[in-house]
């Protein structure tokens, strides 16, 4: 199974408004950037898109190590709050859990592939994180 790493990023301006999202996906020494944004948006939503479309990207299934300074996209998988919400038709404390079709789309792409979600600290010394945050920012300034 090919190893991958992924960083990801999401920012918007406003919340909800204008956002961002960014990825950047390495195999041995290839590396791939790739970003996007949508004009009315929040920054949870660019969290997990940035996330989707990396894992999108992959054409077969592949154990891959996704970093993210987002507690909401970590800590959903991490701490199994995301397969209670599956498990609860995507309901908690009788409301619909926020951005489930996002979530769902992630679920089918973490049963693909082995992926390890490991959080980064945001705004650090950490390059990769950076580098993304730099292109999704880039992708809402593109959008106001």
């Amino acid at each position: 199974m090919k190893k991958v790493t992924i960083y990801t990023d999401g920012a918007c301006s406003g919340n909800p408004g204008p956002g961002g999202w960014a990825a950047i996906l390495s195999y041995g020494d290839a590396r791939k950037e790739i970003s996007g944004g949508d004009a009315m948006t929040t920054n949870n939503r660019m969290e997990l898109t940035g996330a989707i479309r990396a894992l999108s990207l992959l054409k077969e299934p592949c154990a891959v190590d996704l970093y993210s300074d987002s507690k909401y996209l970590v800590d959903s998988i991490n701490k199994g709050w995301l397969f209670s919400w599956e498990k609860l038709s995507f309901r908690k404390k009788g409301k619909d859990v926020p951005n489930t079709d996002l979530w769902q789309q992630l679920l089918a792409l973490i049963r693909t592939h082995q992926v390890r979600f490991i959080w980064v600290k945001g705004h650090d010394e950490n390059e990769w994180n950076n580098r993304c945050d730099e292109l999704a920012v880039s992708e809402w300034k593109k959008l106001r």
